[in-house]
């Protein structure tokens, strides 16, 4: 991006360093993603053949499930012959949100450049006219308009669902939640880079 003479690489929010409540995050969110098959997997072994622990696992990972999702049976997919511990949105929403935690680890090993052409100052985007607008969409931070964009999908297949009668079909509700997921991901993540950086 060209400004005044200056040539300004953008900043990603993940190049930042988190705090340890960011890489915990991290860590849960694909740690989640991972255990949701595992558990159903161990689920679905007769009780003679599956082991102490995978039944221990099962019982804790679908215990989790109830609390966070209605785990029925018709609205979740089916692994090994027995449903998932979270329905199809739900499962949309946590691989969206691992996905996106993947994409951050990913992307922290570049560290943000600043090349100058000239010693001038950096302006601030009000400064530039982009910011000060009166419209309402220009009010909302970064964060806030990609929440809500985010949770469109949802709503359309809820107002689909709701005004037909029909239940949408597992991958599309799944589908539909992962944007969800993937957002509040990256808000979590930025909030944590943000966190580190003002410390």
């Amino acid at each position: 991006m060209e400004t005044g003479g200056s040539l300004i690489t953008p900043v990603s929010v993940a190049s930042g360093q988190m705090t340890a409540l960011g890489r915990g995050f991290v860590a849960l969110a694909i740690l989640w993603v991972i255990l949701l098959p595992v558990a159903t997997f161990a689920a679905s072994r007769p009780a003679p053949v599956s082991s102490g622990v995978g039944r221990v696992l099962a019982f804790v990972v679908y215990r989790i499930g109830s609390v966070i999702c209605h785990q029925r049976p018709e609205r979740s997919f089916q692994l090994f012959a027995v449903p998932m511990p979270v329905c199809a949105r739900c499962t949309g929403i946590y691989v969206g949100a691992a996905l996106m935690a993947i994409v951050v680890v990913a992307r922290r090993s570049y560290a943000p450049v600043k090349k100058r052409s000239t010693g001038e100052a950096v302006r601030p985007p009000q400064a530039l006219g982009r910011v000060d607008r009166p419209d309402a969409a220009s009010r909302l931070d970064p964060a806030r308009r990609v929440l809500l964009v985010s949770v469109l999908p949802s709503a359309a297949t809820l107002v689909y669902e709701w005004s037909t009668g029909l239940m949408p079909a597992h991958w599309v509700r799944a589908t539909s939640g992962a944007p969800l997921g993937a957002a509040v991901a990256w808000i979590v993540c930025r909030a944590a880079a943000a966190r580190r950086k003002g410390m």
